[in-house]
């Protein structure tokens, strides 16, 4: 999976920069002429309408404008892949996505079929955001995210993040001279977080390198490797594996693909609280039961996703066993004191270990 973001793509005067996105296609050749499959995901359509409707702030002065930009640019930018693919002999395919795409399970399993069926046909999946039907409650916001739960969707073994920065740094450079390279990450710790910025310095972007961290975490959680690399060269994929300048977040095992796809959702509809006794048999790969849970918050129904948060904050993410309002009636008690007050036999557990996920 190789993100390009917008600042990359687009020059300041919003025209594709198409002698560096010739190269960036030589890459993606060379990489499949080695046995490799390559799924894009490529920023640029509201930068590329915004320029051809005149509009201020690259589009995104409000959401109607990043909207109608989208809507024009998308056209643009699916153009220059399909032909610069073409010339280099390979077919280009658009897939666009919301966020709801990849947090419902069933068109996440749909996103996921469709994906693999193009990859076995030969194509080159080119994936964005649908900016034109998106809003603010209901995207990703930007597409170092996308890229990482659409990577798990793919079941892809890694992602390069193409950026104007070539990785994370201690400190942000352009502030501090003494900033470092961080050149391997085991695992994204609070230190870790606290070097991100969250700024986008091109101003054709969103997110900026605290995107990419959380991109690193959901990544993580499925076992997938991530990359910061610098995008700012001619041949950026083939620079990076000859050089290795850059950032690699080294992912652990992995959970298998449903807890992977738990733990990468952006969304939940509620939350359930727990002690700290509950939070301790959670972390010994227990299931939550009734009897730990302090408080119920949310208008869920069974099976929907909910947060499960410690004394502390958020710790867990899983299916919920009962709706809100079952759950909020027997918070507390045992299992033998839930079936008069339920008025049926109760369930194994408020959240089975099977469907939850430790964050």
């Amino acid at each position: 999976m190789v993100k390009i973001g917008s600042s990359l793509l687009v020059d300041g005067a919003g025209a594709v920069r198409r002698e560096w996105l010739a190269s960036v296609v030589g890459d993606i050749a060379a990489r499949r002429a080695a046995g490799q499959e390559i799924i894009v995901v490529s920023s640029g359509a509201i930068a590329l309408g915004a320029r051809r409707l005149k509009l201020e702030r690259g589009g995104r002065a409000s959401l109607e404008d990043a909207q109608a930009a989208a809507a024009v640019g998308q056209v643009a930018l699916s153009a220059v892949w399909e032909a610069l693919l073409a010339g280099a002999g390979m077919t280009m395919a658009q897939v666009l996505l919301t966020l709801g795409d990849l947090e419902d399970r069933r068109r996440y399993l749909n996103v996921s079929a469709t994906i693999d069926r193009l990859l076995a046909l030969g194509a080159v999946p080119v994936l964005n955001e649908n900016d034109t039907v998106a809003t603010t409650e209901i995207r990703f916001g930007d597409n170092d995210r996308l890229a990482a739960r659409a990577a798990q969707a793919a079941g892809a073994r890694g992602v390069v993040l193409l950026s104007d920065v070539d990785g994370l740094y201690t400190a942000n450079p352009a502030r501090d001279p003494d900033a470092r390279l961080v050149t391997v990450v085991e695992a994204v710790t609070p230190a870790i977080e606290a070097m991100a910025d969250a700024g986008s310095g091109s101003g054709l972007g969103t997110g900026g390198m605290a995107a990419k961290l959380a991109a690193a975490k959901i990544a993580g959680a499925a076992g997938i490797h991530l990359a910061i690399a610098d995008g700012r060269v001619m041949a950026p994929l083939t620079r990076f594996a000859e050089t290795g300048r850059g950032t690699v977040f080294v992912a652990g095992e992995g959970a298998g693909r449903r807890k992977a796809w738990l733990a990468g959702r952006l969304t939940v509809v509620g939350t359930l609280t727990v002690d700290a006794g509950a939070e301790a048999a959670l972390r010994r790969g227990k299931s939550l039961l009734a009897a730990g849970v302090v408080g119920v918050v949310g208008n869920f129904a069974r099976g929907d996703v909910v947060a499960v948060a410690g004394p502390d904050g958020v710790i867990a993410r899983g299916l919920a066993g009962y709706d809100a309002g079952d759950a909020g009636l027997i918070c507390g008690l045992r299992n033998e004191a839930q079936a008069a007050v339920l008025g049926y036999a109760p369930r194994a557990a408020m959240v089975h270990c099977d469907h939850l996920v430790m964050l």
